[in-house]
């Protein structure tokens, strides 16, 4: 386990801004979504949210496990 959060933390070592930003988006819309249940503001906008959150939550997933494969 050590092995696998060691090279994670070494394939993040090489993220870009647009690395991290896509990051936040990811973990914005997480936030989103989990909230959404409870408001009525973004139940109407929910499926472009589920959209940005799985688009933006693979790319980070592919950046930081294309890194450890390296």
């Amino acid at each position: 386990m050590k092995n696998i959060i060691d090279s994670a933390m070494n394939s993040v070592k090489s993220f870009s801004l647009f690395d991290f930003s896509c990051l936040k988006i990811a973990l914005l819309s997480l936030g989103i979504l989990l909230g959404s249940y409870f408001s009525k503001f973004f139940s109407s906008k929910i499926v472009f949210v589920w959209i940005t959150y799985i688009v933006t939550f693979a790319y980070i997933m592919y950046r930081t496990f294309k890194k450890m494969t390296e």
